[in-house]
């Protein structure tokens, strides 16, 4: 018997609403919204991730954010926008290719859908773990940590402030 090549088209992606767990809340509901395709989980990928994100006019898919560690690039399939990239915005359109590498608030990129149809990209990016993300609006930050090859594979994620850090010597 042969294996299933690791090959998917396109217009064979699977979009799915978030999981409740990450599904926005409260006033965050109104801004934010996107279904998502995970399709290098699909294939197998284990260094990169990839995903093909889906986000109604309107709306957006992820807080302004950077990533400490990765690097993520985006290729918009269809559809209209904006990225934010530090303090630029810069429209976007079906065809162009995004990279946002690795750094501080200067690197902190949002995708926002200012069009009129649904935006979709593809979104494909380095998996290094553990990975530390900034959110400069809300001074915020989170840990994600992922072990897929352990014996007991496990996901470790935290967010937070740092002034709300429990003491490195508490309960110790």
């Amino acid at each position: 018997m042969t294996a299933k090549p690791p090959i998917l088209n396109i217009a064979d992606a699977v979009l799915l609403p978030r999981p409740p767990q990450f599904a926005p809340k409260g006033a965050a509901a109104e801004r934010y919204d996107a279904r998502m395709a995970a399709i290098g989980q699909q294939l197998g990928a284990r260094r990169l991730g990839y995903n093909i994100t889906a986000i109604p006019p309107g709306k957006r898919a992820f807080p302004l954010h950077s990533h400490r560690e990765n690097e993520e690039m985006f290729l918009v399939l269809a559809g209209s926008g904006e990225i934010r990239i530090g303090e630029g915005r810069h429209a976007i359109k079906t065809g162009d290719i995004i990279a946002c590498v690795h750094g501080g608030p200067e690197t902190a990129h949002q995708i926002i859908n200012t069009g009129t149809e649904e935006l979709r990209f593809l979104a494909v990016s380095t998996k290094i773990s553990p990975e530390i993300c900034d959110y400069p609006r809300t001074g915020s930050f989170a840990v994600l940590a992922q072990y897929p090859d352990a014996a007991a594979p496990a996901v470790y994620m935290f967010k937070g402030k740092k002034e709300n850090s429990d003491d490195y010597w508490e309960g110790e």
